[in-house]
């Protein structure tokens, strides 16, 4: 219940988005980044919420329900759906994605959860436990062809504490030009952002991320006078258990 979705498409559609679905007491969330923005990236973005849901809609029982095993299928089917080779000078459209499948248990009255299992497609996971931030980082492949389209996505199982905050994105944040020094926001200043206001509720924590991306965007940039554009499709997700 105590989540926030900071959402900025460049465009009018977007080519990140996010997909949440639940099986019993599994909620299965992923927040993905498809290859391109505006209306090419839109067109995965739906080809990958209708996979996900095909995927999912044929989950006999829980046993059988694992996040790196999603993400295999997806792999799979988006590699068939675009009929993708390999060869050279083939589209290569595909996503980064981060896939967790969360089981919950009821605590005050309100589900929160016990466990959750994370596979990453170069959108890595963060976790805020007792003021410290701990990464577990994805693996180095998209879900679509790619030479290590053979690997299987590894699979990770987090035991959930009271308390733990996690956060997982796409790369247009850290990304944005701007400040003062026309540079890249970079991971470093995101990692400083969420341990300085992770206590805060969740809500003024989405909003402290965009006001504090519309300030980096409020420089002027050298090249066109004016101050710096979004470059990219933004998601950023946050949950506390």
């Amino acid at each position: 219940p105590d989540h926030f979705i900071l959402f900025k498409p460049q465009e009018t559609v977007s080519g990140d988005f996010y997909w949440v679905a639940q099986n019993g007491e599994v909620v299965i969330l992923a927040a993905c980044d498809c290859t391109g923005h505006g209306v090419p990236g839109a067109f995965m973005s739906m080809l990958g919420a209708a996979l996900l849901n095909e995927i999912v809609s044929k989950i006999e029982s829980h046993s059988d329900i694992k996040a790196s095993k999603i993400l295999d299928q997806l792999r799979q089917m988006i590699i068939k759906s675009l009929h993708q080779t390999g060869k050279i000078g083939e589209a290569q459209e595909g996503m980064d994605a981060a896939l967790l499948v969360i089981d919950t248990i009821k605590r005050n009255g309100l589900p929160s959860a016990k466990s959750l299992q994370y596979a990453g497609a170069y959108n890595s996971l963060y976790l805020i436990r007792n003021g410290e931030l701990i990464e577990t980082k994805a693996d180095r492949m998209p879900v679509g062809v790619d030479f290590k389209q053979d690997r299987p996505f590894t699979n990770h199982q987090i035991k959930i504490e009271p308390g733990d905050i996690i956060y997982t994105w796409s790369d247009g944040y850290v990304d944005q030009l701007g400040g003062s020094k026309a540079k890249k926001f970079k991971f470093s200043r995101f990692r400083e952002l969420l341990l300085s206001n992770y206590k805060k509720p969740m809500g003024e924590q989405k909003e402290i991320l965009n006001t504090t991306l519309e300030k980096w965007q409020a420089h002027t940039d050298p090249e066109s006078g004016e101050n710096f554009k979004q470059i990219d499709d933004i998601l950023v997700l946050g949950m506390k258990f």
